[in-house]
């Protein structure tokens, strides 16, 4: 019988000694924001293969998108070595099974380990992980981490959370709060850290990066994968510049509901997907939004409960076109019978019908006018923040549609919140227009002159 040991011919690079020391000792929360080509997978695989001998239990490498994890980590290969890095740090003799179709590898010990995606963390099925791995952890579902965090505390488990910098977001709060917190690993490294790279060859990978993306996407790109600049700026987001005006003009603070006046919900639906909310008040002109919620995999019944617990006095409930159809729906019902029967017809209405392009530029005209509540739409600024356009590779340009990833459920649901305000707005400013007494009907006349004030016809 071979005699494995783990981790299995490799050692950790001098810059990577510390965090591997750390995780070693036991330590429970490691947030590392290393630079491209620096190894943040390699140590975060080998660390899996030593925790699963130490503790029987499962454990994940969790991915943004499940559809990205098969080529990124399971299908990966060592380009010094030739081989997938799952055979590096997990060699088959180590193995009683491994499930290519799911990612998923068993022990001979009774320990799992399995790749996943943060676009499906709360539908995953099996024994809670006693360790997770956030692999590019800035571009993942922040929500995954607010779901998971209760269970890995009661299994006593442990987190690693690695990526490059995209912009100011969750990645960077986590890193911030973790260089604050007591017991956590917090570390920063860049190229010019970590040395990996001469000076002639970043300079000759800068502008590999400006050559392809051009001047300012390629400078931007560069900052943030070598450099590990949180402030480089996210190239084709769409509402970067609105939210950041928000943030500096006070208007993401404390928003207080107002009993007197009804909040609204404009909605994004899903199944399988997510299904997004947000909760709203038009106060003076202003768009109040109180909440934001997100959530995937349940039903409609789930979803009308949640809006009816929350213990708003409601005016309308904006739902998009796909209500309409059956298929997202139990008993035969449509979506916008369910909410028909749960709300009243009149309270719920369907959002008028506006190509993706205009109801972008209808989010820009409202975002100006819109205030947030801190605390509660945190998860949906953030994916605001981070909404972007598809980039072509081939044009080395950005497309006119947006990237398909975590951050679309509540921008979609904000266009739909943008869509019924502008048409709410233009409903009442068609209903205050001032006409002459000419264009008045008699019954008008009456009505608008109490007084019986005479009129010369």
């Amino acid at each position: 019988m071979a005699i494995i040991s783990l981790p299995n011919n490799w050692q950790p690079r001098w810059y990577q000694r510390p965090a591997w020391d750390y995780l070693e000792a036991g330590g429970k929360h490691a947030e590392l924001i290393y630079h491209r080509r620096a190894g943040k997978d390699e140590i975060a695989l080998h660390r899996g293969a030593v925790a699963a001998f130490e503790r029987v239990a499962n454990y994940w490498h969790m991915l943004p998108e499940y559809s990205q994890a098969r080529k990124a980590i399971w299908e990966s290969t060592n380009p010094h070595t030739g081989k997938r890095r799952i055979d590096e740090a997990f060699p088959h003799e180590i193995r009683s099974r491994t499930r290519e179709q799911e990612m998923a590898i068993t022990f001979v010990n009774g320990s799992s380990w399995q790749v996943v995606g943060s676009d499906n963390y709360n539908s995953l099925v099996g024994s809670a992980p006693a360790g997770i791995v956030y692999s590019e952890w800035a571009l993942a579902n922040p929500s995954a981490r607010a779901y998971l965090r209760p269970i890995i505390a009661e299994n006593n488990g442990w987190q690693i959370f690695i990526t490059t910098p995209r912009g100011r977001n969750h990645a960077y709060t986590t890193f911030k709060a973790a260089e604050k917190t007591l017991g956590a690993f917090a570390q920063k490294l860049s190229v010019i850290d970590t040395k990996v790279l001469t000076p002639e060859r970043l300079e000759e990978e800068k502008r590999s990066y400006i050559a392809e993306f051009g001047d300012d996407y390629g400078q931007a790109m560069f900052e943030q994968e070598y450099l590990c600049s949180f402030d480089a700026a996210i190239m084709g987001a769409y509402y970067g510049s609105q939210i950041r005006s928000a943030e500096q003009e006070g208007r993401i603070c404390r928003v207080e509901y107002d009993p007197s006046k009804p909040v609204h919900t404009a909605w994004d639906l899903g199944y399988s997907d997510d299904t997004s909310i947000w909760f709203y008040q038009v106060i003076a002109g202003e768009i109040h939004i109180l909440k934001y919620y997100g959530a995937n995999g349940r039903t409609m019944d789930d979803y009308i409960d949640y809006v009816k617990s929350q213990g708003y006095r409601y005016g309308t409930h904006w739902l998009p076109h796909d209500a309409r159809a059956k298929t997202l729906a139990s008993g035969g019902k449509s979506i916008q019978e369910m909410a028909w029967h749960a709300f009243g017809t009149s309270n719920v209405r369907i959002v008028p019908s506006l190509s993706l392009q205009d109801g972008i530029q209808a989010v820009r005209a409202m975002l100006p006018r819109a205030w947030f509540d801190k605390d509660l739409t945190e998860d949906g600024i953030e994916a605001l923040a981070q909404y972007q356009r598809l980039w072509d590779d081939k044009r080395k340009a950005f497309m006119d549609r947006p990237r398909h990833d975590w951050t679309s459920h509540a921008a979609d649901a904000i266009r739909m919140l943008a869509i019924a305000w502008k048409e709410e707005y233009s409903e009442k400013k068609q209903d205050i227009t001032p006409k002459f007494w000419e264009q008045q009907t008699l019954e008008e006349l009456w009505k608008s002159n109490p007084q019986g004030q005479k009129y010369r016809i």
